[in-house]
C-alpha cells in the first residue's frame, strides 16, 4: 500500500470511496444529509483548488484519502477516509501521518468529528490530538473539535 499525492482526476473516485465510507457515521446520529455524503463532484474538484489531498492507493485501488489546507500557522485536516473493507488496517493512521508530514511549518493541526464517532476520536486522540471544544449542531450532534500543538523541536505538546 503506497501513501501518494491525489490530483483533481481522483475526485470522482474520492467521493465515491467517501460515499461508501460515511453511511455508517450518518447512521450514529440518524442523518444522512451530512456534508460528506451530499458533497458533489463539482464541489469536490473545486476543493482541490484549497486543499493538498493524499491517497492510499493498495493494487492500484484507492482505497483511503484525507484532505488538509493551512491557515496561518493552522493545518485543518478533513475528510479522514478508508474504505469499510480496509479499515483497522493502519491506513488512516499512516493517511494522518502523511498529511502531517506535508505541512511542515505549522503550529498546530485541528480536526473535528461528531461526538458518538468514537473510534475516531480514539485513533486522533492516539496520535497526540486532545480535544479543545464541543460544538453543538443539532439534537443528535455535537462536533468535536480535537487540536494537535507543535512544540519548537517538531515535537506534539499538550495543552489544557
Amino acid at each position: 500500500m503506497k501513501i501518494i499525492p491525489a490530483t483533481v482526476s481522483d475526485a470522482k473516485t474520492i467521493l465515491a470511496l467517501q460515499k461508501l465510507a460515511y453511511p455508517y457515521q450518518a447512521a450514529l446520529y440518524d442523518d444522512y444529509e451530512i456534508p460528506p455524503l451530499i458533497e458533489t463532484l463539482s464541489e469536490m474538484e473545486a476543493t482541490f483548488q484549497t486543499n493538498s489531498f493524499l491517497k492510499a492507493v493498495h493494487d492500484k485501488t484507492l482505497i483511503g484519502s484525507v484532505r488538509a489546507y493551512q491557515e496561518d500557522n493552522t493545518c485543518h485536516i478533513g475528510r479522514l477516509i478508508v474504505h469499510p473493507d480496509y479499515q483497522n488496517q493502519g491506513i488512516g493512521t499512516r493517511l494522518m501521518a502523511g498529511i502531517e508530514d506535508r505541512f511542515p511549518t505549522v503550529k498546530r493541526f485541528e480536526l473535528f468529528t461528531g461526538h458518538k464517532s468514537m473510534g475516531n476520536i480514539h485513533l486522533y486522540e492516539k496520535l497526540g490530538y486532545v480535544q479543545f471544544k464541543d460544538v453543538p449542531v443539532h439534537e443528535r450532534l455535537r462536533l468535536v473539535y480535537l487540536e494537535k500543538i507543535i512544540g519548537s523541536l517538531g515535537l506534539s505538546v499538550q495543552t489544557s
